[in-house]
């Protein structure tokens, strides 16, 4: 429980030194309410399996995602102009971790050329294809989807 605690009180702590509101780094929403979000912000989302169960690796679920990182995708959305899809959530079957898709933190897009050459030429490339935008998010080119790493909502 200790351990918990202070994980949270980190993780509260690095989204407000990224820009996150205190209100924004703690809020966690059910799947309802983040597509909700998504939907009036025109964001599509998909599933190999068809679902949202947040314990099974084939859908994809918004159970328990960051309100930062719901932002941070209509930020996105709305900075690029790019039709904008999300394969992965919260669901299981991601790699672990503070900054983990379970935790909330990460979103998963599908490739188009426009959401690729939005993030290719306006954020800085770190290497190993990896972009920061000038938020502090970060933009992981994986073969078949972006991984993006939303410490804040990038400017909402």
């Amino acid at each position: 429980m200790l351990v918990r605690m202070i994980t949270a009180v980190i993780a509260m702590f690095a989204a407000l030194v990224m820009g996150a509101s205190v209100a924004q780094a703690a809020t966690k929403l059910t799947h309802a309410q983040a597509t909700s979000q998504l939907r009036a912000a025109g964001i599509t989302w998909s599933s190999s399996g068809g679902c949202s169960d947040r314990n099974r690796p084939n859908c994809t679920s918004f159970e328990q995602v960051r309100q930062t990182s719901i932002s941070g995708a209509i930020t996105f959305k709305r900075a690029s102009g790019c039709a904008l899809n999300i394969t992965g959530g919260t669901e299981t079957g991601h790699a672990s971790g503070t900054y983990s898709h379970w935790n909330g933190y990460k979103l998963d897009y599908s490739l188009s050329t426009c959401v690729s050459n939005y993030i290719t030429r306006t954020f800085t490339s770190i290497g190993g294809s990896k972009w920061r935008s000038g938020s502090g998010n970060i933009y992981y080119r994986e073969s078949n989807h972006w991984d993006v790493t939303y410490y804040n909502c990038g400017g909402c």
